[in-house]
């Protein structure tokens, strides 16, 4: 019997890493002699990088940065091969580096983000995949830009760094110093948010609140959205709205489309296809994967959707073990997840079950494999 095991993690508890040590072992107590293997698995969000990378036998590289308040700070991505990396714009943008009580995005800038691509152009490296989930910023990637070389320009021809209030100062931009080798290079973007850049489902309405905006900082945010995006059409003949995931990560979106000329592509889809998930498939005769919660969310652009889908399409079954199910789980079953446990087995309190998060783990491993048995 031939096992592999693609799990999410299981955040604040368990690691992808350990679900398949846990899993491994749990096979190995129910089947005796059985192959197993293992690939760390994400989403496109948080932990994108680290799991790639361990996939892949890849390496982190550290570089300096600003972040999102323009900060002095290091941030890491992933090296693959000679001309692949794979980029998370939250290790230099995320909301997380930003104190709870400073998150503010007219203050916030995707500055830092468009460093490390530089970074990783400065090293060589063509083929780059950026996540860009968990953003603290809402400026349009006007920061991104920025530190590729594009200058922006209020009107009195001073010249802005890029941050969410600079959207309404903004009434010229000059492109001739943008880094040319970002239109050389392919770059994929990892998005799946549908939100155009600006209006009711547009960044800042969406997703600014989050972000510390108030509904007064929202207003201002929004229009001054409005401002860049009539800039960004006189530039390039395109409007940003059209595309749909340009109002991701603020704005990023946009900026990645329209200067770099990237290609959005669904978050899953793009880690499973850079750690040759399909290719681990074959001669497989079942394959686990799992998350901390699943709910109607888990069916879209999420592991247990991908990898689903991935083993339905090759006739193998694939079942989850997760921590816990909440409302519409049910629509799982469509992309491929045939069957779900939990790995609770009685009423305990949430922090109960984080605490015993291993030990429950593999006993809701041991039974799912009995069953299989």
């Amino acid at each position: 019997m031939k096992l592999l095991f693609a799990s999410d993690s299981f955040k604040g508890t368990l690691s992808s890493e350990k679900t398949i040590e846990l899993l491994t072992k749990a096979a190995h107590d129910v089947f005796g002699e059985c192959e197993c293997s293992g690939v760390p698995v994400a989403d496109g969000g948080e932990g994108t990088v680290e799991a790639v990378v361990k996939a892949r036998g890849g390496r982190l590289v550290t570089v300096p940065v600003h972040g999102p308040l323009m900060e002095n700070q290091f941030a890491s991505y992933g090296a693959l091969s000679g001309t692949e990396a794979v980029l998370e714009m939250a290790e230099a943008s995320g909301l997380p580096l930003v104190p709870e009580d400073q998150r503010n995005p007219l203050l916030a800038t995707t500055y830092g983000t468009g460093e490390m691509v530089k970074a990783a152009l400065d090293t060589g490296y063509t083929d780059l995949s950026i996540a860009i989930g968990g953003s603290a910023t809402n400026d349009g990637g006007m920061g991104f830009a920025a530190a590729l070389g594009v200058k922006f320009f209020d009107a009195d021809g001073n010249e802005l760094i890029g941050r969410g209030e600079d959207l309404a100062k903004v009434v010229r931009m000059d492109c001739s110093g943008l880094d040319p080798r970002v239109k050389d290079a392919k770059i994929t973007v990892m998005c799946d948010v549908t939100n155009p850049l600006t209006g009711p489902d547009g960044a800042t309405y969406t997703f600014g609140a989050q972000k510390g905006a108030t509904p007064e900082m929202q207003a201002a945010l929004e229009d001054g959205m409005q401002n860049y995006r009539r800039l960004l059409i006189e530039e390039f003949g395109i409007d940003p709205n059209e595309t749909p995931g340009t109002g991701a990560a603020g704005g990023l979106g946009a900026a990645l489309l329209l200067f770099c000329g990237a290609e959005m592509k669904s978050g899953i889809n793009t880690v499973l296809d850079l750690i040759g998930f399909d290719d681990r498939l074959d001669g497989v005769d079942l394959v686990v994967t799992g998350e901390g919660r699943t709910d109607w969310q888990s069916a879209f652009g999420k592991v247990l959707q991908g990898v689903g889908e991935r083993c339905k399409a090759k006739g193998i079954p694939a079942v989850a073990l997760c921590g816990s199910l909440g409302k519409d789980y049910e629509k799982i079953y469509d992309c491929g997840i045939q069957s779900l446990l939990t790995t609770v087995d009685g009423c305990i309190p949430l922090s109960e079950a984080m605490e015993r998060a291993e030990e429950l783990y593999y006993r809701g491993a041991v039974r799912l494999f009995r069953f299989f048995l």
